[in-house]
């Protein structure tokens, strides 16, 4: 083990484009900083919704190719990003995209959604204990919107760095190593309200204007643990939001997704620290996700 970098972060997101939005300046920086930055995405996003006309025979009531694109559209963030390891969980389609909470998709054979948490869980315990990350973002419980695939995404995580720290688990699957360190992707509020004034204040070029319950995540600000200033990254963050073409259409600093709702992008990114001690003085916020971790 001792070839790996001082610092690796890992993160478990469930569809392209979640990786970039949520964390795409956090990921360029460290992957600038020289730490070992891991992304697994746990489904293809086969059931997204296409923006340009011109891919829409991509969809899955068409011609259902477009998982297959979204991996070239994520290969294109990561450069972007400067993130040289992404993987997804269990090979790429080994889960299928299950679609808005609700829908008959959730119910398919080999959907992510579907499938028991302890049956897709070693396949990212496999990871963890290649990897051996100190650092882990993934969800909050609730997926950050309600999502079934982000939901499951949460769940796989948090299984998965339980059981990669079992000694006694599978032992096939390498030594087993325990994260020192758990987050969840987070928005202040204050920052979302803030981040809506600004869209409405620029007029941005989009049919309508999304609301702070579009944005997953947002907590209370006192639920902020840490937050980290991506803002010499803000470029690499949305050029890799742009690679993401068939689900992202930017606007300077603001985007929407297929529903044409205008957002803002957050160059700052915000966390909750959940399993592990932090870095920073009692009643402060931390400003590095490796604070208080040592190599």
């Amino acid at each position: 083990m001792t070839d790996l970098p001082a610092r690796r972060l890992l993160l478990v997101h469930a569809h392209p484009d979640d990786e970039s939005i949520n964390n795409g300046a956090t990921m360029a920086k460290y992957a600038a900083e020289g730490a070992q930055v891991t992304l697994v995405t746990c489904t293809l996003g086969e059931e997204g919704e296409v923006i340009p006309p011109d891919l829409a025979h991509l969809a899955p009531d068409r011609e259902d190719r477009l998982g297959p694109h979204r991996v070239g559209e994520l290969a294109d963030a990561m450069r972007e990003l400067g993130v040289r390891d992404h993987r997804f969980l269990g090979g790429p389609g080994r889960f299928r995209d299950s679609g808005m909470m609700g829908l008959p998709q959730n119910h398919r054979e080999g959907a992510f959604w579907h499938t028991p948490v302890d049956d897709a869980a070693p396949y990212l315990v496999e990871v963890i204990r290649a990897v051996r990350p100190q650092v882990l973002v993934t969800y909050d419980p609730n997926g950050g919107y309600g999502h079934p695939d982000h939901i499951q995404a949460h769940r796989v995580a948090m299984r998965a760095a339980e059981l990669a720290a079992e000694r006694a688990f599978r032992r096939d699957l390498g030594p087993e190593h325990d994260i020192a360190k758990i987050y969840w992707n987070r928005v202040p509020r204050s920052v979302a309200e803030e981040g809506f004034a600004r869209l409405k204040a620029a007029g941005a070029d989009f049919p309508g204007i999304g609301e702070i319950s579009d944005v997953p995540g947002v907590v209370d600000d006192r639920e902020i643990t840490t937050e980290i200033d991506g803002t010499p990254y803000a470029g690499r963050k949305a050029a890799a939001m742009r690679a993401h073409v068939t689900q992202i259409a930017v606007d300077g600093p603001f985007f929407a997704l297929s529903n044409d709702l205008g957002q803002p992008i957050f160059t700052t990114e915000y966390y909750q620290l959940v399993k592990g001690v932090s870095g920073a003085p009692e009643g402060e916020r931390e400003h590095d996700l490796f604070a208080g971790v040592t190599a």
